[in-house]
């Protein structure tokens, strides 16, 4: 089979537009910006840069080689652990989109460095880079636990689960309020519950949510 030209290969990812795997930039000027991104790819289910593409889905180009440096700074210097992005680039009527490759990290949570010394998790959603909340960092803190493990269930587990039976959803203030526990000590049963499965982490109207986990098509 005949590989796709560099121009319709092009059209048919900017056609998809921006999506949870896919973002435009028109330049790279903020390695610090761009680690972001990468984290937020990182930390979710990978995805791609399109370099030299406007939001509009307009080709203007890669305007020099050091937009190539900072995405590689940004994945190297400005993101802990270190992102291993894979970069190729593409020619379009004399201009030059560079897309980098984002993969899903194993090691999460991948951070970016926002300030000198300070570092913050990002996930993507849609097509925007949220910063992660404490949930997804409990999440990705207790990770290495047996996922087979017993869960004891105790009052404050079927408060949780009775409420959202009936309500449909929860946030964490919520649930601490509810079962008397503390932000950290709420947090904590909340991500219990994702990383078994149980819940869902929802995001809409700017808000973090919880659900009970429904499968496809149910």
């Amino acid at each position: 089979m005949k590989p796709l030209s560099d121009k319709l290969y092009l059209q048919q990812l900017i056609e998809e537009g921006e999506h949870q795997q896919q973002d435009f930039k028109f330049e790279i000027s903020d390695a610090r910006k761009i680690a972001r991104s990468l984290s937020a790819f990182a930390n979710t289910d990978g995805g791609r840069l399109l370099i030299g593409v406007k939001d509009n889905g307009r080709i203007a180009g890669v305007r020099s080689e050091e937009e190539v440096y900072m995405i590689e700074a940004a994945a190297q210097l400005y993101c802990l652990p270190q992102v291993a992005i894979e970069m190729h680039t593409y020619t379009v009527d004399g201009k030059t989109v560079l897309i980098a490759e984002i993969p899903k990290s194993a090691e999460k949570p991948v951070q970016a460095q926002v300030a000198p010394g300070k570092y913050m998790a990002y996930v993507r959603i849609a097509d925007e880079n949220i910063l992660a909340t404490a949930v997804h960092l409990a999440v990705w803190r207790q990770k290495n636990s047996p996922k087979g493990s017993l869960v004891k269930y105790t009052e404050r587990e079927q408060l949780l689960l009775d409420y959202l039976a009936e309500h449909g959803e929860i946030t964490v203030s919520k649930y601490s309020r509810l079962a008397r526990l503390s932000y950290r000590s709420a947090v904590d049963y909340i991500a219990r519950f994702v990383r078994f499965g149980l819940l869902d982490i929802c995001f809409e109207h700017h808000k973090f949510f919880y659900r009970l986990h429904q499968e496809e098509g149910e």
